[in-house]
């Protein structure tokens, strides 16, 4: 009855509305107190053990890295090199927000933190030009949802700790499926634009290009050092991030001179309160995996799937599709760990690489940040604009469509994420 109460504890909570790191916790503990058979013990243990990786040592450090060159002023140069790039297209702040996105995806690895670090900014703006406060609120959160496919990405650093997958890997094979999504959004604000008449924010100018290029050249120097590092071997996901921060530090302080020393306290504040959360999900959640491991929880699941259909192409729309639902209303920190399990345990029927797969699996969870009650991402951006989260729901439905097709082509389209991959592996 352990796995029982385990699940039907974990819907309670959820249909309550309990916080999702102590929901997942509490139906752990009342599972352990109910089966009788493990001591208390077992939960402070586990607490421990579950965060104690160096692997998700990168998660603090990328998120920190984030919170120092937001306020060292990288954000503001990001936004300027992108509006001279797109800015001459119709509704150019509209393109100017997804690509500014996905530039600060190369440094933040957080899509909360991309779509908090450009909204700030981008959302007032594309208001004050005469944009719908609702559509900019919806391309806010459709570019930010790109945070966490473009590396780094924190849910490819956790899927790499749950599965044994080379994480550096992971991040190489999700650079050319976070374009191909980037693009992709910018070609429907594009549309979206023509059809209500924004326009753009500026004629192309070389000139301009070229002036903000050399302004923005150091903001960008993150992400390139954190993925030529990593790609070329000179260092792991974790210590990249490391890099990271010292060179966000050092940037911000001694360069922009955005950061007083004054100000440090503050920012190791933000950076440790916004890690805590996700680490204490995690925390919880390694209570949750090792009771449903030894109840054979995920090979049960992954059976009950399995016996639906053995053909690997029905067996990846029905994994896509549990995922979908499960980004909808579950955090996605909480999902990796409650769901990789099981998904990985049909592999060999998928007849697919553990990278890709990855890929597939974080793909389909920033989907979920779009999409309430969950969407964090939309979440952030309502907040910004202060629209109602339906009215944006309804605005980002254009670009989920288009999401859902992206998501198709990197499912069934292997060399998307396997090139480089593939580079990486050498």
């Amino acid at each position: 009855m352990t796995a029982e109460i385990l699940l039907i504890a974990l819907l309670f909570f959820f249909a309550i509305n309990t916080p999702i790191g102590i929901a997942i916790g509490a139906s752990s503990v009342l599972a352990i107190l109910l089966q009788g058979d493990f001591p208390l013990m077992m939960v402070a243990q586990r607490l421990f053990s579950g965060t104690d990786s160096f692997h998700l040592l990168a998660v603090p450090l990328f998120m920190f890295a984030g919170v120092l060159m937001e306020a060292g002023g990288i954000s503001r140069r990001i936004i300027d090199f992108a509006n001279a790039l797109v800015g001459w297209l119709p509704g150019g702040l509209a393109a100017v927000t997804i690509v500014s996105a996905m530039f600060f995806a190369g440094i933040s690895g957080s899509a909360a933190a991309d779509a908090a670090a450009v909204g700030a900014i981008l959302i007032p703006a594309m208001k004050k030009s005469g944009y719908d406060s609702d559509f900019a609120a919806a391309v806010q959160a459709s570019g930010g949802s790109i945070g966490v496919i473009i590396p780094p990405s924190i849910p490819m650093i956790i899927f790499g700790f749950l599965t044994g997958a080379s994480i550096s890997q992971l991040f190489a094979a999700g650079i050319i499926p976070g374009i191909l999504i980037g693009l992709s959004l910018i070609v429907v604000s594009t549309l979206i634009s023509l059809k209500y008449k924004y326009s753009a924010t500026a004629p192309f100018s070389m000139a301009e290009t070229r002036r903000t290029f050399k302004r923005a050249l150091l903001a960008m120097g993150a992400p390139i050092i954190i993925l030529g590092g990593i790609l070329s071997g000179v260092f792991t996901a974790t210590e990249s991030a490391a890099v990271a921060v010292i060179y966000a530090l050092l940037v911000g302080m001694f360069v922009y001179r955005k950061i007083k020393p004054a100000d440090l306290f503050p920012l190791y504040r933000d950076g440790a309160v916004t890690s805590a959360i996700v680490m204490f999900i995690i925390a919880m959640a390694s209570i949750f995996s090792w009771i449903a491991a030894i109840e054979n929880i995920p090979a049960q699941l992954a059976g009950g799937l399995l016996t639906l259909t053995d053909n690997p192409v029905l067996l990846l729309l029905l994994i896509n599709l549990v995922l979908l639902v499960a980004g909808t209303f579950v955090e996605t920190t909480a999902s990796l760990i409650l769901l990789v399990p099981m998904i990985t345990a049909m592999v060999p029927a998928l007849n697919i690489d553990m990278i890709q797969l990855g890929v597939i699996v974080v793909t389909n969870l920033a989907i979920g940040m779009l999409t309430p009650p969950m969407g964090i991402c939309l979440i952030v951006s309502c907040s910004i604009s202060g629209d109602s989260l339906g009215a944006v729901s309804r605005r980002v439905l254009p670009f989920l469509a288009i999401l859902l097709v992206d998501l198709l082509i990197i499912t069934f389209y292997p060399p998307l994420t396997m090139w480089m991959a593939g580079l990486v592996a050498g």
